[in-house]
């Protein structure tokens, strides 16, 4: 059985921030698989729906997979993390096989790009591997939301001549002396800039960027940083979870 797999990059949440290669990609997909990410995170699938609405096509159906549980502290991450991958990719086997006919068309929609600290194309690799299906997989990139949040600060990402590095909060304190001018750091829970960056450093900090929710708070970190945490700390209460980013440059 053979079938086409897009992996179709979203943008960090407005629906005006697809890409007309999006569009396209959108627009002949048989069936489009959504990861159930609970209930905490059901507006999350609530705007995934309203870009189907606006450019799917109008017989395309929305299968909800039930994600497998994941250890959120074991004791080896990266094989944890694996695990769960394999765990992904034989559920999904089974779906596309019950879902689609040959020659059929199914679609993961990703936040901002796929190939930015999303683990959809692994689990793609390992469905690959691992199942009977033919697979065709096409990728569509997408606006990240490191470009959403320089855009919504209406600054450049570096300064003259100078590298980017992007990394995660768990890795922020690991940046090598020279590479760290300017960081663009996501998945940081605990927003560890605080206890890294000097207090003259300047953060630019986004939660929700391009969405109806966005929140934007910029300055020297010794300036802002309790703002910030009390933001995130009120926006998570508020709305069930969070999605931020910033970027840290050194003064």
């Amino acid at each position: 059985m053979r079938i086409t797999l897009r992996v179709i990059g979203i943008g960090p949440g407005n629906p005006r921030q697809l890409t007309l290669e999006a569009v396209d990609a959108l627009a002949d997909v048989d069936v489009f698989l959504l990861l159930d990410k609970g209930q905490t995170k059901q507006s999350l699938a609530d705007a995934r729906r309203e870009i189907l609405a606006r450019h799917a096509a109008p017989t395309h159906r929305v299968v909800e997979v039930v994600d497998p549980p994941r250890d959120r502290s074991p004791d080896n991450y990266d094989a944890e993390v694996r695990r769960w991958h394999r765990a992904r990719a034989a559920v999904l086997s089974d779906v596309l096989t019950d879902e689609l006919v040959d020659g059929g068309v199914a679609a993961f929609l990703v936040w901002g790009d796929p190939a930015l600290y999303d683990s959809t194309l692994r689990i793609v690799d390992d469905l690959c591997e691992h199942s009977e299906l033919d697979i065709d997989v096409r990728v569509v990139p997408g606006v990240t939301s490191a470009s959403a949040l320089t855009a919504a600060h209406r600054i450049t990402a570096n300064r003259i001549g100078e590298p980017i590095h992007i990394t995660t909060g768990r890795r922020l304190a690991d940046t090598p002396v020279g590479a760290d001018a300017n960081q663009i750091v996501m998945l940081d829970g605990d927003l560890t800039f605080r206890h890294t960056a000097d207090p003259d450093d300047h953060i630019w900090w986004g939660a929700y960027v391009g969405t109806d929710d966005e929140i934007l708070i910029s300055g020297r970190v010794a300036d802002v940083a309790e703002r910030i945490v009390t933001a995130r700390a009120q926006a998570r209460e508020r709305i069930g979870w969070i999605m931020d980013i910033y970027l840290l440059r050194k003064s």
